[in-house]
């Protein structure tokens, strides 16, 4: 590593990074090769778009893993070569062996992967072409003429796995304690190089492209005005769109709100202790984020840096679960009870959903190179100037304090901060989740 890893702590938050909140240190980062121009796009002054470009929106025609793959799988999980027992009594040295050896016992014996196949081939499904990129995407609409049309971006190491329990609550509210004023039209796309989306072969496919292909396709789904929401690369996204502020776009939606002041970021960046004016919610989201800066960035550096060289983690089912669940500590610490036999927002089948989606689509590799390609800093307020809503849960990577919040986003619509609930909201808290959606942009709708 070039570079002190004092010097890392906020600037590796400033440059690429994140799956939910990671960015490259200057010391780290590294030029991008220049990329042929792309095309004029006909859709937005700007785009990329290449002109073979299938436009039209069609049926995804489903997943269905042969018996071979799932054969290969549980032989692989059940061959699993174990290394040593961590030396230590506690998660310091990362996910623990006993950990790892009850989720893969449940996962060769006992989790049934036709099950989930069957829930999400049951969701209708398309894909159309942005880009030269086929982006595959749920669409469920409601059956109120007023619903609010919404785009819900995922995470790393998320898909859209994560979003599965909420479409039902916010398409059809009424049958799930809301009004039938609260109805939204729910779309949901893999990110490029995610899930069953096309994998890019090409540079150029950052947060802030991506942003712009979400505009296409909500203007494809014919939509005139329309609401984003999204946690971790999904928040990147969701920013990207209000910063570009497309006239459609009426307001967005965080639950991994970018709101750190300035002199803030400095002083995590030198490791210096929290200053003595901060208010307790404002103390709390420092100790979140040195913490996190400190212990946390390990598996971001490594995407960010050099995310090619993870080929164990497409040859090894375990070695990728380990790698995935590691990803922040009060997501880790979850996850370990849930395989501890205790009951939490997740289940093992949840877990085991969602790394057995990476493994069948191929995707370890290709979802970390949007680390690679990402030069934001994660954190850092955007400026943006257009309505905001945020959901803080108190086991996000940080908390973000509504005093941040005000200072960040200017529109500031909503702020609550939640009793329950961590990184993957919709997943784990999906009620309290689709509750702050419901609240975030009523006031929107007059719009």
């Amino acid at each position: 590593m070039r570079g002190a890893m004092s010097s890392l702590r906020w600037s590796l938050l400033s440059a690429a990074a994140l799956a939910v909140a990671f960015v490259v240190a200057p010391s780290l980062s590294r030029a991008a090769a220049p990329a042929a121009a792309p095309a004029a796009s006909p859709e937005g002054s700007g785009m990329w778009l290449d002109i073979t470009d299938d436009a039209t929106i069609r049926p995804f025609p489903g997943l269905h893993v042969s018996d071979d793959d799932l054969a290969d799988l549980i032989r692989r999980v059940k061959a699993t070569k174990w290394p040593d027992k961590e030396v230590v009594a506690d998660d310091t040295q990362g996910v623990q062996l006993a950990t790892m050896k009850k989720l893969a016992e449940y996962w060769g014996s006992s989790y049934d992967w036709r099950k989930f196949e069957k829930r999400l081939d049951a969701i209708p499904m398309f894909v159309t072409t942005i880009d030269g990129v086929d982006i595959q995407f749920i669409h469920v609409k409601s059956k109120n003429k007023n619903a609010l049309p919404l785009i819900i971006t995922h995470g790393w190491p998320g898909s859209i796995v994560e979003q599965l329990k909420v479409i039902d609550p916010l398409v059809n509210p009424t049958a799930h304690g809301g009004k039938a004023s609260d109805a939204f039209d729910v779309v949901i796309p893999s990110l490029p190089g995610y899930g069953l989306s096309g994998k890019p072969t090409a540079l150029g496919w950052d947060p802030q492209h991506i942003a712009r292909a979400w505009t296409i396709l909500m203007k494809r789904l014919g939509y005139k005005h329309f609401v984003a929401q999204g946690g971790d690369w999904g928040n990147a996204v969701s920013e990207q769109m209000a910063v570009q502020a497309p006239p459609e776009l009426l307001g967005i939606s965080t639950n991994m709100a970018a709101t750190v002041p300035d002199d803030i970021a400095k002083l995590l960046s030198a490791g210096a202790p929290p200053p003595a004016s901060l208010s307790a919610d404002e103390k709390k989201a420092y100790e979140q984020l040195d913490d996190f800066y400190k212990h946390g960035l390990g598996y971001a550096q490594e995407m960010t840096g050099r995310p090619q060289t993870l080929y164990a983690l497409a040859d090894s089912p375990v070695g990728l679960a380990a790698w995935m669940i590691d990803h922040d500590i009060r997501s880790y610490r979850l996850i370990r009870r849930v395989f501890d036999g205790e009951s939490e927002g997740l289940s093992k089948d949840d877990i085991l959903d969602n790394v057995s989606f990476y493994w069948f689509t191929n995707t370890a590799v290709s979802s970390a190179r949007l680390y690679w390609e990402s030069k934001l800093p994660f954190f850092e307020p955007k400026k943006i100037q257009i309505p905001v809503a945020v959901s803080a849960f108190p086991d996000e990577i940080y908390q973000a304090p509504e005093s941040w919040a005000k200072a960040a986003y200017p529109k500031l619509i909503h702020y609550n901060r939640l009793a329950k609930g961590g990184h993957f909201a919709a997943w784990e808290q999906p009620d309290a989740f689709v509750t702050e959606l419901r609240e975030s942009f009523r006031p929107l709708r007059k719009k």
